[in-house]
């Protein structure tokens, strides 16, 4: 007898389980928001690592990042050249002029939200404004490309068109992190596939309504290249060039995507 391949699929979840977790995506959001407000020189990252547990667990939720493989924060605190996996440290004191990238967990009721915002403290260099919004843009391309039909890479290839329309904007250019990229998410908070920032379009699994998938584009005003510091956890650029993080957790509806980790205003 005949056996048809089935269409490999990105997982998809029912409307009731989408607004679950746009729940704890919401919780993330409002942590990410405090943790923003409290980010004034002499602070330290640890100081901001309380301030997000406490939003989280004072929602009813857990950190998701707190014990993740022995992680020993509720959030990732990633200043200046450091793009991904800070530990959050009374150490790591913030200044004036400082890029900060704080990527953020939760889960309620089993579900997981997870979403990443780069900003500054005090005053920017312009060019660290431009990084920042430059990823931000990026991660707006991928997310407009989350819908029923479209193919994993198609998201891949439209954040790296968003990465070389801001290099057009701002007349600079940006590296795109090689190695690290975007996942699968629902009650797990990594889960596969992995999304690729740049790549051919039209390959791997189709997005289908309720498919869910975490966007996050990782640029560098520098060097594609990475090293993982001795504790396990920091990424640093090889160049010593500062670097962004934006993400968001988001669902293809038949409305078009929906952000699932939404910021209070």
């Amino acid at each position: 007898m005949g056996f048809r391949k089935r269409k490999r699929v990105v997982p998809f979840r029912s409307a009731g389980e989408l607004d679950a977790m746009a729940a704890a995506g919401a919780v993330v959001g409002a942590a990410l928001v405090a943790v923003r407000a409290a980010a004034k020189p002499g602070v330290s990252t640890l100081d901001l690592d309380e301030v997000a547990e406490s939003v989280i667990r004072g929602a009813g939720a857990v950190p998701s990042f707190k014990g993740y493989h022995g992680f020993p924060g509720s959030i990732c605190s990633s200043v200046n050249d450091v793009v991904v996996h800070g530990i959050p440290s009374a150490d790591v004191v913030l200044a004036d002029g400082d890029l900060v990238s704080i990527d953020c967990g939760a889960i309620l009721d089993g579900w997981h939200g997870d979403s990443a915002w780069t900003f500054g403290v005090g005053t920017l260099s312009t060019a660290d404004e431009e990084l920042s919004e430059a990823t931000r843009l990026s991660m707006e391309a991928g997310i407009a490309a989350m819908v029923d039909g479209a193919r994993l890479t198609d998201i891949s290839h439209a954040i790296e068109l968003g990465t070389r329309a801001a290099e057009k904007k701002f007349g600079r250019s940006f590296g795109i992190v090689d190695g690290y990229g975007g996942h699968g998410i629902g009650r797990e908070m990594h889960m596969d596939p992995f999304l690729a920032n740049e790549g051919e379009p039209g390959k791997g699994p189709t997005l289908v309504i309720g498919s869910t998938l975490a966007i996050e584009p990782m640029l560098t005003l520098g060097t594609t290249e990475t090293t993982v510091l001795d504790d396990d956890w920091t990424v640093v650029t090889d160049d010593g060039s500062r670097s962004a993080h934006w993400e968001h957790t988001v669902a293809v509806t038949a409305d078009g995507p929906r952000i699932l980790t939404t910021r209070p205003a």
